[in-house]
């Protein structure tokens, strides 16, 4: 479970990379990224979150390393950035680079976290 937990938010930590990029060429004329492709983005961080919440249920990890937080620690990281992802998505329009850079930052710095966790158990 924590592998499909660490795989799935892989994948929309690069989605959202490649949205991150598409979004800034917007400003040089580029067309926005369509709504769809941050929802997507958005579901696959979400069942990213689920399973990694159903793997914390599981035995502990990496208790002997110091590091058997970590994934707790991840889990709201991630929830918090699915909040503020959310409210970008629902305005529709463009987010405020400020709400868009809080989204970054909490969803990469969870993925660093989940990382070291998986690393470590």
């Amino acid at each position: 479970m924590v592998s499909a937990a660490t795989w799935v938010i892989t994948a929309a930590v690069l989605a959202g990379t490649v949205l991150a990029f598409w979004h800034l060429r917007a400003d040089e004329g580029v067309a926005r990224p369509p709504g769809w492709a941050g929802l997507a983005h958005g579901l696959a961080g979400a069942v990213g979150l689920a399973l990694l919440l159903l793997a914390l249920r599981g035995p502990p990890r990496a208790m002997a390393e110091g590091a058997g937080s970590f994934g707790m620690i991840a889990a709201w990281l991630f929830g918090a950035a699915l909040v503020v992802g959310g409210t970008i998505w629902v305005r529709r329009r463009r987010g405020p680079m400020l709400a868009i850079l809080l989204h970054a930052v909490l969803a990469v710095t969870g993925w660093v976290v989940l990382i070291a966790w998986v690393s470590l158990g």
